[in-house]
Protein backbone atom coordinates (compact mmCIF):
# COMPACT_ATOMS: atom_id res chain seq x y z
CA UNK A 1 0.00 0.00 0.00
CA UNK A 2 2.66 2.26 0.79
CA UNK A 3 4.88 1.10 -2.17
CA UNK A 4 4.21 4.10 -4.34
CA UNK A 5 4.76 6.85 -2.06
CA UNK A 6 7.79 9.03 -3.20
CA UNK A 7 11.10 8.60 -1.05
CA UNK A 8 14.01 10.70 -0.67
CA UNK A 9 16.39 10.62 -3.56
CA UNK A 10 19.48 11.40 -1.08
CA UNK A 11 19.85 11.14 2.75
CA UNK A 12 18.60 13.90 4.67
CA UNK A 13 21.55 16.67 5.53
CA UNK A 14 23.15 17.00 9.27
CA UNK A 15 23.43 19.50 10.79
CA UNK A 16 26.59 20.83 9.54
CA UNK A 17 25.57 20.60 5.87
CA UNK A 18 22.40 22.35 6.71
CA UNK A 19 24.37 25.58 8.42
CA UNK A 20 27.12 25.62 5.38
CA UNK A 21 23.65 25.50 2.55
CA UNK A 22 22.14 28.59 5.10
CA UNK A 23 22.87 32.15 4.28
CA UNK A 24 21.87 35.66 4.15
CA UNK A 25 19.64 35.51 1.12
CA UNK A 26 17.64 32.21 1.98
CA UNK A 27 16.94 33.55 5.37
CA UNK A 28 15.58 36.57 3.76
CA UNK A 29 13.59 34.53 1.44
CA UNK A 30 12.55 32.39 4.53
CA UNK A 31 11.82 35.86 6.46
CA UNK A 32 9.49 37.23 3.85
CA UNK A 33 7.48 33.91 3.01
CA UNK A 34 6.86 33.80 7.14
CA UNK A 35 5.72 37.39 6.84
CA UNK A 36 3.66 36.43 4.12
CA UNK A 37 1.47 34.02 5.70
CA UNK A 38 1.69 35.86 9.00
CA UNK A 39 -0.30 38.35 7.77
CA UNK A 40 -2.66 38.98 5.17
CA UNK A 41 -3.76 35.27 5.44
CA UNK A 42 -4.38 35.70 8.83
CA UNK A 43 -6.46 38.03 8.22
CA UNK A 44 -8.89 36.38 6.14
CA UNK A 45 -8.73 33.69 9.18
CA UNK A 46 -9.61 36.51 11.49
CA UNK A 47 -12.68 37.92 9.11
CA UNK A 48 -14.31 34.44 8.96
CA UNK A 49 -13.75 33.78 12.12
CA UNK A 50 -15.63 36.69 13.80
CA UNK A 51 -17.74 36.57 11.18
CA UNK A 52 -18.77 32.89 12.30
CA UNK A 53 -19.22 34.08 16.32
CA UNK A 54 -15.81 32.73 17.08
CA UNK A 55 -14.04 33.83 20.14
CA UNK A 56 -10.82 35.44 20.48
CA UNK A 57 -9.61 31.99 22.50
CA UNK A 58 -10.94 30.26 19.46
CA UNK A 59 -8.79 32.27 16.77
CA UNK A 60 -5.86 31.68 18.86
CA UNK A 61 -5.82 28.31 18.64
CA UNK A 62 -7.10 28.30 14.74
CA UNK A 63 -4.06 30.60 14.22
CA UNK A 64 -1.82 28.67 16.55
CA UNK A 65 -2.98 24.99 14.65
CA UNK A 66 -1.78 26.82 11.29
CA UNK A 67 1.32 27.64 11.90
CA UNK A 68 2.53 25.37 14.77
CA UNK A 69 1.56 22.07 13.35
CA UNK A 70 2.57 23.03 9.80
CA UNK A 71 5.65 24.56 10.64
CA UNK A 72 6.55 21.26 12.02
CA UNK A 73 5.90 19.52 8.76
CA UNK A 74 7.35 22.01 6.54
CA UNK A 75 10.49 21.50 9.05
CA UNK A 76 10.75 17.86 8.90
CA UNK A 77 9.83 17.22 4.91
CA UNK A 78 12.27 20.22 3.87
CA UNK A 79 14.43 18.35 6.35
CA UNK A 80 13.62 14.45 4.81
CA UNK A 81 13.42 15.68 1.35
CA UNK A 82 16.15 18.69 0.74
CA UNK A 83 13.45 20.64 -1.41
CA UNK A 84 11.50 23.75 -0.02
CA UNK A 85 8.24 21.98 1.14
CA UNK A 86 6.68 24.78 3.01
CA UNK A 87 3.04 23.56 4.39
CA UNK A 88 0.37 25.92 5.61
CA UNK A 89 -3.17 25.81 5.29
CA UNK A 90 -5.87 26.50 2.65
CA UNK A 91 -6.87 29.94 2.22
CA UNK A 92 -9.95 29.02 0.12
CA UNK A 93 -10.92 26.25 2.34
CA UNK A 94 -11.16 28.71 5.02
CA UNK A 95 -13.17 30.80 3.43
CA UNK A 96 -15.68 27.85 2.63
CA UNK A 97 -16.01 27.33 6.57
CA UNK A 98 -17.06 31.04 6.72
CA UNK A 99 -20.70 30.54 5.17
CA UNK A 100 -21.05 27.18 7.29
CA UNK A 101 -20.81 29.11 10.25
CA UNK A 102 -23.88 30.67 9.70
CA UNK A 103 -25.55 27.44 10.26
CA UNK A 104 -23.19 24.82 11.66
CA UNK A 105 -21.91 24.87 15.11
CA UNK A 106 -18.29 25.14 15.33
CA UNK A 107 -17.76 21.60 16.47
CA UNK A 108 -19.73 20.58 13.43
CA UNK A 109 -17.34 21.96 11.53
CA UNK A 110 -14.11 20.87 13.37
CA UNK A 111 -15.85 17.16 12.41
CA UNK A 112 -15.85 17.74 8.80
CA UNK A 113 -12.49 18.64 9.06
CA UNK A 114 -11.23 15.35 10.84
CA UNK A 115 -13.10 14.08 7.79
CA UNK A 116 -11.45 15.74 5.34
CA UNK A 117 -7.99 14.76 7.36
CA UNK A 118 -8.79 11.08 6.80
CA UNK A 119 -10.03 11.59 3.30
CA UNK A 120 -6.62 13.12 2.31
CA UNK A 121 -4.88 10.44 3.67
CA UNK A 122 -6.73 7.52 2.35
CA UNK A 123 -5.86 9.07 -1.51
CA UNK A 124 -2.53 9.74 -0.59
CA UNK A 125 -1.92 6.46 0.88
CA UNK A 126 -3.77 4.50 -1.89
CA UNK A 127 -2.39 6.49 -5.05
CA UNK A 128 -5.74 7.51 -6.28
CA UNK A 129 -4.87 11.23 -4.98
CA UNK A 130 -4.14 12.18 -8.75
CA UNK A 131 -7.23 10.46 -10.11
CA UNK A 132 -9.01 12.69 -7.58
CA UNK A 133 -7.47 15.57 -8.67
CA UNK A 134 -8.87 14.85 -12.56
CA UNK A 135 -12.30 13.75 -11.35
CA UNK A 136 -13.50 17.53 -11.11
CA UNK A 137 -12.82 19.87 -14.26
CA UNK A 138 -10.70 23.02 -12.67
CA UNK A 139 -13.03 25.55 -14.46
CA UNK A 140 -16.01 24.51 -12.09
CA UNK A 141 -14.28 24.19 -9.08
CA UNK A 142 -12.63 28.08 -9.69
CA UNK A 143 -16.07 29.23 -10.57
CA UNK A 144 -16.90 27.99 -6.61
CA UNK A 145 -13.67 29.16 -5.54
CA UNK A 146 -14.72 32.59 -7.24
CA UNK A 147 -18.21 32.59 -5.52
CA UNK A 148 -16.70 32.06 -2.15
CA UNK A 149 -14.48 34.77 -3.26
CA UNK A 150 -16.39 37.60 -4.17
CA UNK A 151 -17.19 38.77 -0.57
CA UNK A 152 -14.07 39.46 -0.03
CA UNK A 153 -13.51 41.92 -3.24
CA UNK A 154 -17.06 43.64 -1.97
CA UNK A 155 -15.84 43.74 1.56
CA UNK A 156 -12.58 45.59 -0.19
CA UNK A 157 -14.52 48.24 -1.82
CA UNK A 158 -16.92 48.64 0.92
CA UNK A 159 -14.19 49.70 3.34
CA UNK A 160 -13.28 52.25 0.79
CA UNK A 161 -16.54 53.63 1.32
CA UNK A 162 -16.97 53.16 4.77
CA UNK A 163 -13.72 53.83 6.18
CA UNK A 164 -11.50 56.30 3.97
CA UNK A 165 -9.35 57.58 6.24
CA UNK A 166 -7.57 53.45 7.03
CA UNK A 167 -8.66 51.76 3.65
CA UNK A 168 -7.85 54.82 1.47
CA UNK A 169 -3.97 55.33 2.17
CA UNK A 170 -3.71 50.84 2.57
CA UNK A 171 -5.08 50.68 -1.13
CA UNK A 172 -3.22 53.60 -2.63
CA UNK A 173 0.44 51.68 -1.21
CA UNK A 174 -0.46 48.76 -1.84
CA UNK A 175 -1.36 50.13 -5.93
CA UNK A 176 2.18 51.63 -5.75
CA UNK A 177 4.05 48.80 -4.66
CA UNK A 178 2.40 46.81 -7.66
CA UNK A 179 2.58 49.58 -10.08
CA UNK A 180 6.62 49.95 -9.31
CA UNK A 181 7.98 46.59 -9.60
CA UNK A 182 11.49 47.98 -8.09
CA UNK A 183 9.77 48.92 -5.03
CA UNK A 184 7.64 45.68 -4.81
CA UNK A 185 10.52 43.72 -4.96
CA UNK A 186 12.21 45.41 -1.74
CA UNK A 187 8.50 45.77 0.00
CA UNK A 188 6.25 43.11 -0.89
CA UNK A 189 2.87 45.03 -1.94
CA UNK A 190 0.92 43.11 1.28
CA UNK A 191 3.84 43.69 3.55
CA UNK A 192 3.65 46.85 2.17
CA UNK A 193 0.10 47.71 3.06
CA UNK A 194 0.05 46.16 6.43
CA UNK A 195 2.59 49.08 7.77
CA UNK A 196 0.79 51.30 5.32
CA UNK A 197 -2.21 50.53 7.49
CA UNK A 198 -0.84 50.19 10.79
CA UNK A 199 0.98 53.76 10.37
CA UNK A 200 -2.45 55.52 9.12
CA UNK A 201 -4.16 53.81 12.74
CA UNK A 202 -1.43 54.68 14.66
CA UNK A 203 -1.91 58.48 13.29
CA UNK A 204 -5.62 58.58 13.93
CA UNK A 205 -5.67 57.32 17.10
CA UNK A 206 -7.31 54.82 16.72
CA UNK A 207 -5.33 51.74 18.24
CA UNK A 208 -6.16 49.98 21.39
CA UNK A 209 -2.53 50.78 23.16
CA UNK A 210 -3.80 48.01 26.07
CA UNK A 211 -3.01 45.23 23.33
CA UNK A 212 0.53 45.91 23.22
CA UNK A 213 3.26 44.70 26.27
CA UNK A 214 1.20 41.25 26.36
CA UNK A 215 2.84 38.09 25.22
CA UNK A 216 1.02 35.07 26.24
CA UNK A 217 1.90 31.83 25.35
CA UNK A 218 -0.61 30.02 23.15
CA UNK A 219 -3.24 27.58 25.57
CA UNK A 220 -4.78 25.67 22.67
CA UNK A 221 -8.74 25.06 22.88
CA UNK A 222 -9.91 21.52 22.56
CA UNK A 223 -12.95 21.06 20.98
CA UNK A 224 -15.20 17.69 20.90
CA UNK A 225 -15.96 17.09 17.64
CA UNK A 226 -19.47 17.08 16.43
CA UNK A 227 -20.65 14.26 13.35
CA UNK A 228 -22.82 15.96 11.66
CA UNK A 229 -23.71 15.01 7.77
CA UNK A 230 -24.96 18.27 6.94
CA UNK A 231 -21.48 19.07 7.51
CA UNK A 232 -19.64 16.35 6.16
CA UNK A 233 -21.74 16.84 2.89
CA UNK A 234 -21.05 20.59 2.95
CA UNK A 235 -17.65 20.69 3.77
CA UNK A 236 -15.50 17.62 3.07
CA UNK A 237 -15.51 16.83 -0.30
CA UNK A 238 -15.33 20.75 -1.01
CA UNK A 239 -12.57 21.39 1.26
CA UNK A 240 -10.41 17.98 -0.05
CA UNK A 241 -10.82 19.52 -3.64
CA UNK A 242 -9.64 22.85 -2.27
CA UNK A 243 -6.41 21.30 -0.91
CA UNK A 244 -5.65 19.26 -3.66
CA UNK A 245 -6.61 20.82 -6.54
CA UNK A 246 -6.53 24.49 -6.03
CA UNK A 247 -3.67 24.53 -3.02
CA UNK A 248 -1.60 21.64 -3.82
CA UNK A 249 -1.66 21.92 -7.69
CA UNK A 250 -0.58 25.60 -7.62
CA UNK A 251 2.56 24.73 -4.69
CA UNK A 252 3.58 21.57 -7.30
CA UNK A 253 3.77 23.97 -10.05
CA UNK A 254 5.21 26.33 -8.04
CA UNK A 255 8.12 23.81 -7.11
CA UNK A 256 8.12 22.24 -10.60
CA UNK A 257 8.87 25.80 -12.25
CA UNK A 258 11.94 26.04 -10.48
CA UNK A 259 13.27 22.51 -11.15
CA UNK A 260 12.27 21.16 -7.84
CA UNK A 261 10.56 17.33 -7.91
CA UNK A 262 7.66 17.53 -5.13
CA UNK A 263 6.90 14.52 -4.31
CA UNK A 264 3.09 14.27 -4.71
CA UNK A 265 1.58 11.33 -2.79
CA UNK A 266 3.61 11.81 -0.25
CA UNK A 267 2.47 15.71 0.28
CA UNK A 268 -1.32 14.51 -0.10
CA UNK A 269 -0.55 11.86 3.11
CA UNK A 270 1.10 14.95 4.90
CA UNK A 271 -1.73 17.28 4.26
CA UNK A 272 -3.87 14.28 5.80
CA UNK A 273 -2.04 13.64 8.86
CA UNK A 274 -1.59 17.24 9.36
CA UNK A 275 -5.55 18.27 8.45
CA UNK A 276 -6.33 16.01 11.62
CA UNK A 277 -3.88 17.55 13.68
CA UNK A 278 -4.66 20.39 13.19
CA UNK A 279 -8.12 19.67 14.01
CA UNK A 280 -7.49 18.94 17.36
CA UNK A 281 -7.26 22.79 18.02
CA UNK A 282 -9.77 23.63 15.41
CA UNK A 283 -7.90 24.96 12.63
CA UNK A 284 -9.01 24.51 8.88
CA UNK A 285 -7.30 21.50 6.62
CA UNK A 286 -3.36 21.88 5.74
CA UNK A 287 -2.03 22.18 2.20
CA UNK A 288 1.56 22.62 0.40
CA UNK A 289 1.61 26.69 0.19
CA UNK A 290 2.05 28.05 -3.47
CA UNK A 291 3.10 31.89 -2.56
CA UNK A 292 5.22 31.03 0.37
CA UNK A 293 7.11 28.08 -2.38
CA UNK A 294 7.22 30.83 -4.63
CA UNK A 295 8.95 33.37 -2.25
CA UNK A 296 11.26 30.88 -0.89
CA UNK A 297 12.49 29.61 -3.90
CA UNK A 298 12.83 33.12 -5.71
CA UNK A 299 16.61 33.61 -5.29
CA UNK A 300 19.49 31.34 -4.88
CA UNK A 301 21.09 27.93 -5.72
CA UNK A 302 18.41 25.20 -5.93
CA UNK A 303 19.90 22.70 -3.96
CA UNK A 304 20.24 25.55 -1.27
CA UNK A 305 16.34 26.40 -1.42
CA UNK A 306 15.28 23.67 1.23
CA UNK A 307 17.01 26.22 3.81
CA UNK A 308 14.64 28.81 3.68
CA UNK A 309 11.94 26.81 3.81
CA UNK A 310 13.22 24.87 7.29
CA UNK A 311 13.76 28.99 8.45
CA UNK A 312 10.48 29.56 7.17
CA UNK A 313 9.02 26.37 9.50
CA UNK A 314 11.08 27.28 12.59
CA UNK A 315 9.18 31.36 12.37
CA UNK A 316 5.99 29.63 11.91
CA UNK A 317 6.35 27.56 14.93
CA UNK A 318 7.85 30.28 17.50
CA UNK A 319 4.75 32.49 16.00
CA UNK A 320 2.22 29.81 16.93
CA UNK A 321 3.33 29.35 20.46
CA UNK A 322 2.36 33.71 20.99
CA UNK A 323 -0.67 33.50 18.89
CA UNK A 324 -2.80 34.68 21.27
CA UNK A 325 -1.20 37.97 21.36
CA UNK A 326 -1.29 38.44 17.36
CA UNK A 327 -4.48 37.51 17.67
CA UNK A 328 -5.80 40.46 20.26
CA UNK A 329 -3.71 42.94 18.27
CA UNK A 330 -5.59 42.16 14.71
CA UNK A 331 -9.03 42.04 16.63
CA UNK A 332 -8.38 45.48 18.32
CA UNK A 333 -7.28 47.11 14.74
CA UNK A 334 -9.85 49.00 12.95
CA UNK A 335 -12.34 46.58 11.03
CA UNK A 336 -11.39 48.63 7.54
CA UNK A 337 -8.24 47.57 8.56
CA UNK A 338 -8.67 43.53 8.30
CA UNK A 339 -10.83 43.72 5.34
CA UNK A 340 -8.74 45.88 3.30
CA UNK A 341 -5.50 43.79 3.93
CA UNK A 342 -8.04 40.24 3.55
CA UNK A 343 -9.79 42.02 0.61
CA UNK A 344 -6.20 42.73 -1.13
CA UNK A 345 -4.83 39.47 -0.74
CA UNK A 346 -7.77 38.07 -2.20
CA UNK A 347 -7.36 40.36 -5.33
CA UNK A 348 -5.25 38.57 -7.55
CA UNK A 349 -6.74 35.29 -6.37
CA UNK A 350 -10.16 35.98 -7.35
CA UNK A 351 -8.54 37.56 -11.08
CA UNK A 352 -7.25 33.81 -11.42
CA UNK A 353 -10.25 32.20 -10.73
CA UNK A 354 -12.19 33.92 -13.16
CA UNK A 355 -9.73 33.28 -15.86
CA UNK A 356 -9.52 29.72 -14.86
CA UNK A 357 -13.59 29.52 -14.75
CA UNK A 358 -14.25 31.40 -18.26
CA UNK A 359 -11.14 30.93 -20.15
CA UNK A 360 -12.07 28.39 -23.09
CA UNK A 361 -13.47 25.03 -22.14
CA UNK A 362 -16.22 24.07 -19.10
CA UNK A 363 -17.36 27.86 -18.99
CA UNK A 364 -21.12 27.39 -18.48
CA UNK A 365 -20.39 24.78 -15.82
CA UNK A 366 -18.30 27.21 -14.29
CA UNK A 367 -20.68 30.20 -14.31
CA UNK A 368 -23.53 28.49 -13.00
CA UNK A 369 -21.21 26.90 -10.24
CA UNK A 370 -20.48 30.72 -9.55
CA UNK A 371 -23.75 31.71 -9.13
CA UNK A 372 -24.96 29.44 -7.16
CA UNK A 373 -22.20 29.82 -4.56
CA UNK A 374 -23.08 33.56 -4.91
CA UNK A 375 -26.76 32.78 -4.03
CA UNK A 376 -25.72 32.06 -0.85
CA UNK A 377 -28.88 29.70 -0.72
CA UNK A 378 -28.34 26.29 0.92
CA UNK A 379 -30.60 23.39 0.60
CA UNK A 380 -31.23 20.45 3.54
CA UNK A 381 -28.81 22.39 5.93
CA UNK A 382 -26.08 22.53 3.20
CA UNK A 383 -24.07 25.08 2.20
CA UNK A 384 -24.52 26.71 -1.40
CA UNK A 385 -20.76 26.13 -1.97
CA UNK A 386 -21.35 21.89 -2.74
CA UNK A 387 -24.58 22.79 -4.05
CA UNK A 388 -22.97 24.99 -6.61
CA UNK A 389 -19.88 22.53 -7.41
CA UNK A 390 -22.95 19.94 -8.05
CA UNK A 391 -24.71 21.91 -10.58
CA UNK A 392 -22.28 23.49 -12.39
CA UNK A 393 -20.99 19.62 -12.79
CA UNK A 394 -24.13 18.63 -13.69
CA UNK A 395 -24.89 21.60 -16.35
CA UNK A 396 -21.45 20.63 -17.94
CA UNK A 397 -21.59 17.47 -18.07
CA UNK A 398 -25.15 17.81 -19.48
CA UNK A 399 -24.57 20.47 -21.86
CA UNK A 400 -20.67 20.28 -22.21
CA UNK A 401 -20.09 16.52 -22.64
CA UNK A 402 -17.65 17.41 -25.43
CA UNK A 403 -15.12 19.08 -22.69
CA UNK A 404 -15.32 15.50 -20.97
CA UNK A 405 -14.23 13.82 -23.67
CA UNK A 406 -10.74 15.93 -24.39
CA UNK A 407 -10.10 15.55 -20.88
Amino acid sequence: MFSHLERPSRSPPRWRQILADFGPGYAANGFIGWVFAATAPVAIILSVGTRGGLSEADLASWIFGVFFINGLITIFFCWLYRQPLAFFWTIPGTVLVGPALAHLSFPEVIGAFYMTGVLMLVLGVTGWVKRAMEAVPMPIVMGMVAGVFLRFGLDLIRSLHDDIAIAGPMVAGWLLLTAVPALGRRIPPLIGTLLVGAAATAVLGRFDTSTLGHIDLVRPVLHTPVWSWAAMVELVVPLAITVLVVQNGQGIAVLKAVRHDPPVDTITVACGVGAIASAVVGSVSTCLTGPTNAIITASGERSRHYTAGIFTGVLAVVFGLIAPAFTRLMLHAPKAFIMVLAGLAMLRVLQAAFMTSFKDRFTLGALVAFLVTVADVGLFNIGAAFWGLLAGFAVSWWLERQHFVLD
